[in-house]
């Protein structure tokens, strides 16, 4: 019997305010400084503005990440989490638009969605680095359903900015101390890393310190000459550094449609799909899937076993591709599904309205729940290849 595995509640319309293909981002003037903006700036001194973060008590990341695994005999295994107790390295996240604030730019403070949305994208990472996460004012759902309904756009983008250029800065001089990072974001987030790193990183000493870019749910092209984006190379293997990884994805049965934004080519240049499961392994996706309905044995009915743990992850039954049309690239998901056994045929994560799919979005929702094992990993084998790199730096000139 088909059972699907419904997505994250929270997490619907988790979508990108921001349009995914790349538009050109003209630094400010010489002259401009934070100061002399037109908004009032955040103190990101204060742990008040940080979700996560290894100064502050009440840490959002610090939570249960348990899951089960269910395997083809259905039979069941729990997985602990366990959190590195000294990691060499960090890992800064900026998330999608969650918010549900009234306003056009969310307020500074974090309402369940955001809480929510670290939950399934970010704090998994703590088995490999520490964990930064600040608040900022994002361009909230509300200004993304008016846009989409007026076509006007919403938002005081720089004000945003401001928020993302201050948290990296206080971080930069407060905690790196020439630690390595990964910047990590998802749709409207991801767009907000890669605004960071063409305005502010590349090209500055600070580019040194990047590990790797895992900037997901969001559409940016291969320079066509080098093969780069803005001088980044896309990664390879599991242990390159200095690298992008970055991908939207569809379905295998339903790719993109003509029309979507998600994935598409620019002419000439093509839009990055690197697939973390193939960097990882065999293209197997290790998706860690929420549990979203409570905790208990009423979870039976749902995944055709009692779920007591708030992640689920489905060993064998995903795995991924990156593929390419005459008009877009992504990562296509394909289900493993088995009509003779008792697990899960199906899994959530397709943007609806009522229950019509909106096929534009693709899985969008969940894309880093998909690849959320494979992703972990990475981060692993890229942060100790880019502590091996500098350790070997250091030991030369000395």
């Amino acid at each position: 019997m088909l059972r699907t595995l419904t997505a994250v509640a929270a997490l619907t319309l988790a979508a990108c305010a921001q349009t995914p293909v790349e538009t050109p981002v003209t630094p400010p003037p010489a002259t401009e400084t934070p100061e002399a903006a037109a908004f009032s700036h955040n103190d990101y001194t204060d742990m008040a503005n940080w979700l996560c973060h290894p100064d502050k008590a009440d840490d959002a990341c610090a939570i249960d990440l348990t899951s089960t695994a269910i395997h083809p005999d259905n039979s069941t295994e729990i997985i602990p989490f366990e959190a590195a107790s000294d990691p060499g390295f960090d890992c800064f996240y900026y998330y999608p638009t969650v918010s549900n604030d009234e306003t056009d730019n969310s307020d500074m403070i974090a309402n369940a969605e955001e809480i929510n949305v670290i939950a399934n994208q970010f704090a998994r990472y703590g088995a490999s680095c520490r964990l930064f996460a600040p608040i900022y004012r994002q361009r909230t759902l509300t200004a993304l359903r008016r846009a989409m309904a007026t076509g006007e756009e919403l938002g005081d983008p720089e004000l945003r900015y401001g928020d993302i250029l201050d948290s990296w800065t206080t971080y930069m001089r407060d905690h790196n101390d020439g630690r390595g990072v990964i910047l990590i974001g998802h749709s409207q987030g991801a767009g907000m890393v890669y605004e960071l790193l063409q305005r502010d990183i590349v090209g500055t000493e600070a580019e040194k310190q990047i590990v790797a870019v895992h900037s997901i749910g969001t559409t940016r092209h291969v320079d066509t000459a080098t093969g780069t984006w803005q001088g980044l190379p896309l990664c390879a293997t599991s242990d390159d550094t200095g690298c992008l990884v970055t991908y939207v994805s569809f379905r295998d049965t339903s790719p993109p449609p003509a029309g979507t934004f998600f994935g598409i080519s620019d002419g000439d240049s093509r839009a990055i799909c690197v697939n973390p499961a193939a960097l990882t392994g065999d293209g197997e996706l290790a998706a860690y899937l929420p549990v979203v309905s409570g905790f208990d044995s009423s979870e039976e009915s749902r995944f055709g076993v009692a779920i007591t743990t708030p992640f689920v992850t489905v060993p064998g039954l995903l795995s991924a591709t990156c593929e390419r049309s005459d008009t877009h690239d992504w990562l296509a998901i394909r289900i493993h599904a088995d009509a003779d056994d008792a697990r899960i045929d199906d899994i959530g994560g397709d943007v609806k309205i009522g229950d019509m799919i909106i096929k534009d979005w693709g899985l969008h929702i969940v894309d880093m729940n998909l690849a959320m094992g494979n992703l972990v990993s990475l981060a692993e084998t890229q942060g100790a290849a880019w502590i091996a790199a500098h350790e070997s730096e250091s030991t030369q000139e000395h």
